[in-house]
């Protein structure tokens, strides 16, 4: 065990000293014994270690500013105190058999490399006594490298199993804090693992841990290695766990995390987070915090769960098999590569109480792929940007406001294309507003983009091989325009609104390259007294070979448009004016029975053959057509 105050550094050791002859790995060259003392060591002087010194447990006292240098060389089985000054000894020569006490020296590099041989880690697959014990010296060991000014610990190889699940505390009533029984990085420093390190959760049946964690800390950097979590062998018998994480950042602040593999969690890969509610007095959340480079994979809940922090960059990430579900072994909600999911309530007087706050998040050009529900999701967050990245999962805005889905390549698997390539809000959504979603390609989906709530911006999308391409739900002071729709698909749709509410909603300057049904359907829209008053105008849009149905459906207008047919049917307070309408083998404005209160002006319309530029059987009431160009037929 390690101890790191100021006057003992080191526990007395309890390990054999390991023969160099059977360990290519250790770093000693030779292990001749020394022919020489510390006893009456000058001040001021260095001492060259180049054999092996056996201390013969005795203890010895070095006067002010000794510089002892490791040339393959080892010093065991003693201690060694350091009066006060600028002392300094090799880190290569520390070990679980050296004990350092008095004036703490300075290693000669701030870069440690740590042999877990030398410090008496079991690898391998062991019993959690040992996993325990392989807790304690890694965290202890950074704890004291930190302690004699090492900036970077560093691990070139090792596969260790570590106990994670169990309390070690001493005090009564003492609890379970999964991030402080976790293996901890402190602040003001670097943990690097070579990629030959893999670290390990001991297997449990417990629901909530985490295998490393950044508790409280500042300045830290994880980067490299290969971090497991316990899934595959988990027990499960005291109910599914989904709360042990591989990586957890607690309140922490100014963090990377780079270039780590974090597979197999019971719960998340990284979980971040912040120690206490927003509203207590000891709130400390996590805030600039970059998570870049790193592979997340097959992780039981999410891959990454933010839930409280601000100033979070998230990029060039490879998202896999999130939530899936495995042998003996079965993915939970929500599933998703990403998700940010602060927890709030509603108070008695269904007010919002913001238990946690997840905000200014970034994530950009990540790779995701598998996720058992969906990329990302923001389920309750503010002023996150999703950018650049590429998915064949949709990308969601649950309860989030300020949220901008840019640029990201979002591309169904064959055969899987069920559900949106982006969905923003759902039918129960009360805070998801002020959105943005541009610049997106989306193919291959079932529905393009999903839209259920207000204040939204939808422009410069390609949306490719849809049965519909946008579809608005429940919608209020929607922006739709230039983007782009071309499907293959006989029965697609452009811009689907059916059975729905649709206020203050503008569609404008879109091209339908290509659908093989409608551009525009409407069905059923703004049919409730409620909506009175609601309007949808569709403006300057290019329709090429797409016709329009609107039906069953109140207040709409539809200007300088470009289109194929036009079909009207029990439709109200509807407006067709200075629109270009080639009927292409068919009447090129039909007024089907039901219609009222229809104005048709000013629009140029041209049929063939026996086909009217206006059909208008009866069954309508107040249709007012006029200062039409029809070519080929008159209005009927």
């Amino acid at each position: 065990m390690l101890s790191c105050n100021k006057e003992e550094l080191f526990a007395e050791p309890t390990l054999e000293v390991v023969d160099p002859k059977e360990d290519p790995d250790e770093e000693t060259d030779t292990n001749l014994p020394c022919n020489f003392t510390l006893d009456n060591v000058e001040p001021n002087s260095t001492i060259i270690i180049d054999c092996l010194l056996d201390l013969k447990g005795q203890t010895v006292n070095l006067p002010a500013n000794v510089t002892i240098e490791g040339k393959g060389g080892d010093i065991i089985n003693g201690t060694i105190n350091f009066s006060e000054g600028n002392n300094v000894i090799d880190g290569n020569l520390l070990s679980s058999n050296l004990t350092i006490t008095g004036n703490s020296p300075h290693l000669k590099d701030p870069v440690f490399k740590f042999n877990p041989k030398r410090w008496g880690i079991v690898e391998g697959v062991t019993t959690s006594e040992n996993a325990q014990k392989n807790n304690d010296i890694l965290e202890s060991s950074m704890k004291m490298a930190k302690e004699l000014g090492v900036t970077t610990f560093q691990i070139d190889k090792m596969d260790a199993y570590f106990e994670v699940s169990k309390v070690t505390s001493t005090t009564t009533n003492r609890n379970f804090y999964p991030s402080e029984e976790a293996v901890n990085v402190p602040s003001n420093f670097t943990l690097s693992m070579g990629e030959n390190v893999h670290l390990r959760v001991q297997p449990n049946s417990s629901s909530d841990y985490a295998l490393l964690a950044l508790r409280d800390v500042s300045n830290a950097r994880v980067e490299g290695g290969n971090l497991h979590g316990d899934r595959l062998n988990h027990d499960d018998s005291k109910g599914v766990g989904n709360s042990g994480h591989v990586i957890m950042i607690h309140g922490s602040n100014n963090i990377d995390i780079d270039n780590v593999r974090m597979i197999n969690g019971t719960g998340d890969g990284l979980n971040i987070n912040s120690i206490g509610f927003t509203f207590e007095a000891g709130y400390i959340p996590s805030n600039n915090i970059r998570v870049t480079n790193n592979t997340l994979d097959s992780n039981r809940r999410n891959n990454i769960s933010i839930t409280d922090g601000f100033n979070i960059l998230i990029d060039s990430n490879n998202f896999l098999n999130a939530g899936i579900d495995l042998p003996n072994s079965k993915g939970v909600a929500p599933g998703f590569g990403l998700d940010v999911e602060a927890v709030r309530r509603r108070d008695t007087n269904g007010e919002f109480i913001l238990y946690e706050k997840a905000y200014n998040i970034t994530l950009s050009n990540n790779i995701e792929k598998g996720s058992k529900y969906g990329a990302f999701i923001v389920a309750i967050g503010e002023d996150v940007t999703i950018e650049n990245n590429t998915t064949e999962n949709s990308i969601n805005i649950a309860d989030g406001s300020g949220v901008k889905i840019l640029n990201n390549e979002i591309t169904a698997k064959p055969g899987d294309t069920a559900g949106a390539g982006i969905i923003t809000g759902h039918p129960d959504s009360t805070t998801a507003s002020n959105n943005i979603i541009s610049g997106n390609t989306i193919n291959g989906y079932t529905v393009g983009i999903a839209v259920y709530t207000r204040e939204n911006e939808i422009y410069n999308n390609k949306i490719i091989n849809f049965v519909t391409g946008v579809q608005p739900k429940n919608v209020k002071d929607i922006n739709i325009y230039k983007n782009t729709f071309e499907s293959n698909l006989s029965n697609s749709v452009g811009i689907f609104g059916n059975i729905t509410s649709m206020d203050n909603v503008k569609i404008y300057e879109n091209n339908f390259v290509k659908t093989g049904r409608e551009g525009i359907k409407m069905v059923m829209v703004n049919n409730e007294v409620e909506e009175s008053n609601n309007k949808v105008i569709i403006d300057n849009n290019d329709f090429k070979q797409s016709s329009i149905t609107i039906s069953r459906t109140k207040n709409v207008d539809f200007i300088n448009n470009t289109s194929k047919k036009i079909s009207l049917l029990d439709a109200q307070l509807i407006n067709l004016y200075k629109n270009t309408i080639d009927g292409d083998g068919n009447h090129a404005i039909e007024i089907l029975s039901g219609c009222r209160d229809i104005d048709i002006s000013e629009n140029v319309i041209s049929v063939t053959g026996n086909n009217n530029c206006v059909y208008q059987p009866l069954g309508s009431v107040n249709i007012f057509i006029d200062k039409n160009d029809c070519s080929g037929q008159a209005a009927n």
